[in-house]
């Protein structure tokens, strides 16, 4: 993943708030390490965003032993979408 060691990674506001509220004490910068450390069974599938008809893939690795949801779109850059706990099977809505 190129664009995360060249740090063309951006956040929407929503991804944001997700971030701080996960209690963690993580940053934007941790959030890059945890893209750079994914793997292939941290995949979660995809779909297709409902406002863009974007494809969004999903993951759910685990961070500071916490399950988390992290959604994504790439594009020129990554677009991180939502990053916060993972919550089962709940629907994730978009922003």
């Amino acid at each position: 993943m190129d664009w995360v060691a060249q740090r063309r990674v951006r956040f929407t506001l929503k991804a944001r708030q997700d971030l701080a509220m996960l209690g963690a004490g993580l940053d934007e910068e941790d959030a890059c390490d945890v893209l750079a450390n994914l793997g292939a069974g941290d995949s979660a599938g995809r779909l297709v965003s409902e406002g863009t008809g974007e494809w969004m893939y999903v993951f759910k690795p685990l961070v500071a032993g916490t399950p988390v949801y992290l959604k994504l779109v790439l594009r020129e850059c990554c677009l991180i979408i939502s990053f916060h706990e993972d919550e089962g099977d709940r629907d994730e809505q978009e922003p």
